[in-house]
């Protein structure tokens, strides 16, 4: 088990305001909590400093097709990659783990010629409240 890093307070701001949000949040959504402003984090460097190293840290994962940023499920960080999906309509995002289809996407880009060095993987749609909302709706 990996020791747990030492946040400065800006990280230690910015991770538990991403932990207590209900779907992922851009910097300016960051910067423009309360609770984060009243820390004295007024400027959108802070914020990104701050998702860098928590990033580095495998604290927080960016939601490359929404620019935005979300904590990790797992304390730890994770030891293989994961994937996300996210409901088009309120931004829920659940994080999947990736292990089966790494190999098979791994394979199939290597297959083509191509050396792989990251995969990511964003899958969109409906959360099941939305689902369920659309439902009733229609």
């Amino acid at each position: 088990m990996t020791a747990k890093p030492k946040l400065t307070k800006n990280q230690s701001v910015v991770l538990k305001a991403l932990t207590r949000a209900k779907k992922p949040l851009t910097a300016y959504e960051i910067l423009d909590l309360a609770t984060v402003r009243t820390q004295g984090l007024k400027a959108p460097l802070t914020i990104y400093r701050a998702l860098d190293r928590l990033r580095d840290e495998g604290l927080v994962h960016r939601i490359e097709s929404l620019n935005a940023f979300l904590a990790c499920c797992e304390k730890a960080g994770h030891t293989e990659p994961v994937g996300f999906v996210i409901c088009d309509n309120c931004r829920k995002s659940v994080e999947l783990r990736l292990s089966d289809c790494e190999t098979h996407l791994g394979a199939s880009a290597e297959a083509a010629g191509f050396q792989v060095g990251e995969i990511r993987v964003e899958m969109t749609g409906l959360c099941p409240a939305c689902v369920k909302a659309a439902a009733r709706q229609g």
